[in-house]
């Protein structure tokens, strides 16, 4: 029997429903709070279009996994011997000067400040890994992937072991 993978979620992520009544959910409405809930952490259509160009090309990776042990946060695409760790960043979940914060009607003060704390998250994890002697590369979901694939293996080659 296959079992169908929920939407992005890792397969080791649980998801507890709140039963104790101590933290209301900050969703303003259940439906939002479902729709939020099938958002795609993994396996988006941009991070799949630039994994596609990756493998075609020859290179191998790990996928939605820390970088270093004891790193709470995931790189979409790991280069663990060269110590390349690359994230697709989401235009409205990272605050892409571009398309990012949209004005939104609802709870809008929880969402620009969301953005806020995603962005000084992004930093310390850079800030992090580059102290650990990764090179890490950060794209925008609507950066075009052949461009964003040839920069990544140009950075992979660069920085692989000599044999």
């Amino acid at each position: 029997m296959t079992r169908k993978r929920s939407a992005g979620r890792p397969s080791t992520s649980r998801r507890t429903p709140r039963t104790d009544g101590v933290a209301p959910s900050w969703a303003s409405s259940e439906a939002v709070r479902r729709r939020m809930q099938r958002q795609r952490t993994r396996d988006t259509g941009p991070e799949m279009a630039v994994r596609r160009l990756l493998h075609k090309s020859g290179l191998r990776y790990r996928v939605d996994i820390a970088p270093l042990a004891g790193l709470r946060r995931r790189a979409d695409i790991v280069f663990g011997s060269a110590r390349v760790a690359v994230f697709i960043d989401g235009c409205f979940w990272h605050g892409c000067p571009e398309h990012g914060m949209r004005a939104t009607h609802v709870n809008s003060s929880y969402w620009s400040a969301k953005v806020v704390r995603n962005q000084a998250r992004d930093e310390s994890t850079d800030e992090y890994l580059k102290a650990a002697g990764w090179d890490v590369i950060r794209v925008w979901e609507h950066e075009e992937p052949a461009a964003v694939a040839a920069f990544i293996a140009e950075t992979v080659a660069r920085r692989r072991p000599q044999s």
